[in-house]
């Protein structure tokens, strides 16, 4: 329900265009008056259709940029999540601005891409490819699925001398088994890449059969369980050691990376950025090329030929 929200909230902020006061000497700022703070929560609430259980905090007042505006931050606290947006209040506390500042000075796929860790991850492609798309995952999406065959049987065999794709947790709670896998998945990658990813291919293809009985998930962590056992021993894993971590289940690793997630704006599953673009869903491959080949270009790199038109069905007569 705050996913949803928030993405309601940009999607339906506006981008702010004003005349920068040049030389203006900074002024003392007052206080907001709580007649002020009530009123800027009214709005704001009715405005963006901020559900109750949602606490909107209104900050202190400061100088801004801007003639006739003071700045605030007003944030978003649903059950200690918190999300920060710069507003603008006019100095007859008539008006409220949404604020974006956009710095074009710098690029802003790179600078989303500095912000993504992808320390230890286990890869797939090109190891020092200047094109990189990184996939935020849940095992048990069958979105997740679909854009799973996509880069797997579609688009590494045509460009993985060119690009490195890596994956990242964001299991929704909406599916039971999904941590349950991350962490798995996780404790291969310790051991193996090889082994992650040949977990990652196997559950994503078989999402329906490892649900089962949806009312007994404990089945579905056991064959989980099962699974990433037998998948290390196949690919050198240390047994000992990788039951130790199935069994403790640590968790660390992927509430970093949905905390990373939501930082970056992840709010649904697959989310894949490609050098810094968004693709967000199960988007037809033909939008996963565009968005490779455009940033191949950008770094100075052929992309590859497009793969051959397919044949059409032969003809049929009827006699």
């Amino acid at each position: 329900m705050f996913r949803r929200f928030l993405v309601i909230f940009a999607r339906r902020a506006f981008l702010i265009l004003l005349l920068i006061c040049l030389g203006c000497s900074a002024q003392p700022t007052p206080s907001a008056s709580p007649d002020i703070v009530r009123v800027v929560e009214q709005h704001v609430r009715a405005t963006y259709s901020v559900p109750s259980d949602v606490k909107v905090n209104v900050g202190p007042l400061r100088s801004s940029d801007f003639p006739n505006y003071d700045a605030l931050t007003i944030t978003f606290d649903n059950a200690g999540k918190k999300q920060d947006y710069e507003f603008l209040l006019a100095k007859d506390r008539k008006k409220l601005l949404r604020m974006t500042s956009i710095d074009l000075t710098k690029d802003p796929y790179a600078e989303l891409m500095k912000k993504i860790d992808v320390t230890g991850r286990p890869t797939r492609g090109a190891k020092d490819a200047k094109v990189v798309a990184i996939n935020y995952d849940d095992f048990e999406c069958p979105f997740c699925a679909r854009m799973h065959s996509t880069l797997m049987t579609e688009i590494l065999p045509q460009y993985g001398d060119k690009i490195k794709i890596i994956y990242k947790d964001y299991p929704l709670s909406m599916h039971p088994w999904a941590k349950r896998a991350a962490n798995n998945a996780n404790c291969l990658a310790k051991e193996s890449g090889q082994g992650y990813w040949e977990f990652a291919d196997y559950v994503h293809a078989n999402q329906r059969s490892i649900s089962g009985n949806q009312k007994d998930v404990q089945n579905s962590f056991n064959e989980l369980d099962h699974l990433t056992l037998d998948i290390g021993k196949k690919n050198g894993a240390d047994t000992n050691r990788l039951q130790a971590c199935i069994k403790a289940q640590p968790d660390a690793a992927m509430k970093a990376s949905m905390a990373e997630g939501d930082t970056i704006g992840v709010n649904a599953t697959p989310t894949v950025f490609v050098n810094g673009e968004r693709l967000e869903g199960a988007v037809d491959i033909e939008e996963v090329r565009a968005a490779l080949n455009q940033r191949l270009l950008e770094a100075g790199v052929q992309p590859p030929p497009p793969p051959p038109a397919s044949a059409p069905p032969p003809a049929t007569t009827s006699k």
